[in-house]
């Protein structure tokens, strides 16, 4: 049995072309992967962003609940240490940096080896006290001096980018291992993830011609570029999603190469999307999760085959790849997970209907069944919150920094008897570095995705409202949420 987890960064679902015929952009081989594969509608994320999405998807639980970005705990029960347990061997190669900055610790280390390929965003590597060549005097949005630097290294050789070299050891990987079974391999790349840098031959399939201020990565926040600019970094998006495709399908050839690709277990998918400019939005966390950022791309290839070329459309969540991954293996699903196995569905045996509960640690709290979606916000003092942690680092700093004695210590979570800090928020820490943005997520929203795929016409019923209350309280009951989590939500 061999599994090959592709989880690219940030990959829009509404871009893709296998869920909206629409689109204008370029992905071939992920367009004929579809073909072979499951594709999954409903599939929706878990926790945001990054790393609360990948301790989502190596625990099958909601980080979110308990804690925002941060490291795997050490009363983690992960997926490739599972494998271990059990002689499947584990292999991570990947270019996300985040695995290596404060925040990010114990990761890498869940898998028997890993690859790591640097210079994505902000990754301090080049060191070089003077100036990049070329830091352009006008830009919008962010400049990086670490990425320009980072950047040097590889100019317009586009297989020196991380996203080419990481698919590549994949590829390496599989050579040298062709002839070997029982393994799991997550190939992880970072792109299509801000900054939008991509070789020039890319743009020009998207007529890239454009005059204004250098532009490759937005500000969080409202839109506060001219419109054209607008356009040209959509454009810049595509052309990124259009390379990680070409290499996408360099790994895909390298299978099929090995004779390999017929009877492997491939998931593909990504962490979250992403605000290109819709609803007047630049980036991701601060706003409701509406589905430009919600709803992400599944596609399965079953090693057996089964229903390639169909669809799915029951709600499915990235908590569901660790059980999914330890079914096709035959091995028991830990009793902590709270995802759910998708072998049933491949199988073609029946399974309850479910629910999606998703959201960033301290802002909204949301809900799908797969008809409607329910944007829970916060009390206006968004309290009380706390947050939950073994190992108290978060995104580039430590939790608790500036109320150290505030800072309780004891067993506070069901599921294990290790002692945890329980550390009082005084604003959710993904937001760090930004202003106050709690304008975007002042009201409840509640919406017909039936109807109103696009989340445009807010549904003013109290019935209903009631009923997906009713709903949300019974899932952070299933997923052991902290209890104040209703008094912050004024669910009680």
């Amino acid at each position: 049995m061999r599994t090959i987890l592709v989880l690219m960064d940030t990959l829009r679902k509404d871009f893709l072309s296998s869920y909206n015929n629409e689109t204008f952009v370029k992905t071939p081989n992920l367009d004929a992967f579809s073909e072979d594969a499951i594709t999954f509608d409903n599939h929706f994320i878990g926790s945001t962003p990054c790393m609360p999405a990948r301790r989502d998807l190596m625990t099958g639980r909601l980080n979110f609940l308990e804690r925002s970005w941060g490291p795997i705990e050490p009363f983690d029960v992960t997926l490739p240490k599972v494998l271990q347990k059990h002689d499947v061997f584990s292999h991570l190669t990947t270019d996300h940096t985040h695995y290596f900055r404060l925040g990010g610790e114990g990761y890498i280390n869940q898998f028997i080896t890993w690859d790591f390929h640097r210079g994505q965003e902000g990754d301090p590597w080049v060191s070089r006290l003077r100036d990049p060549e070329w830091m352009p005097e006008q830009y919008h949005g962010k400049l990086r001096k670490q990425y320009q630097a980072n950047r040097e290294t590889w100019h317009e050789n586009e297989d020196a980018y991380p996203t080419p070299r990481t698919f590549k050891s994949a590829c390496d990987w599989l050579e040298e291992n062709k002839d070997e079974d029982n393994f799991f391999i997550q190939v992880e790349v970072f792109d299509p993830h801000e900054p939008f840098d991509v070789p020039n031959k890319y743009m020009g399939m998207y007529d890239g011609t454009y005059t204004g201020p250098y532009f490759e990565t937005p500000n969080y926040g409202a839109v506060d570029v001219p419109e054209e600019a607008v356009d040209y970094i959509r454009k810049r998006y595509a052309a990124l999603m259009t390379m990680t495709d070409v290499h996408f399908g360099r790994l895909i050839d390298k299978l099929k190469e090995l004779n390999m690709y017929e009877d492997t277990l491939i998931i593909v998918t990504s962490d979250h999307g992403y605000f290109l400019g819709e609803r007047e939005l630049f980036g991701k966390n601060y706003m409701h999760n509406f589905n430009e950022i919600a709803a992400i791309p599944l596609y399965v290839k079953d090693p057996q085959n089964r229903l390639a070329g169909k669809r799915i459309s029951t709600v499915t969540q990235n908590i569901d790849v660790m059980p999914t991954v330890l079914d096709y293996f035959g091995v028991d699903i830990p009793s902590e997970v709270r995802g759910e196995s998708w072998l049933p569905l491949i199988e073609g045996r029946a399974r309850e209907e479910r629910l999606a509960l998703y959201g960033a640690h301290g802002i909204t709290m949301n809900i799908t069944d797969g008809k409607y979606t329910y944007f829970r916000a916060p009390n206006d003092e968004n309290k009380p919150l706390f947050e939950y942690a073994g190992i108290p680092t978060t995104i580039r700093h430590y939790l608790g920094e500036n109320n150290p004695k505030e800072i309780e210590m004891g067993r506070f979570l069901a599921r294990t008897d290790f002692p945890v800090y329980k550390v009082p928020i005084e604003k959710a820490a993904i937001l760090d570095g930004l202003p106050d943005m709690s304008e975007f997520t002042k009201d409840s929203l509640l919406f017909d995705i039936e109807n109103d795929p696009l989340q445009q016409h807010p549904i003013q019923d109290e019935v209903l409202e009631r009923k997906m209350c009713d709903l949300l309280m019974k899932e952070l009951a299933r997923h052991e949420a902290p209890e104040e989590q209703l008094d912050r939500l004024s669910l009680r």
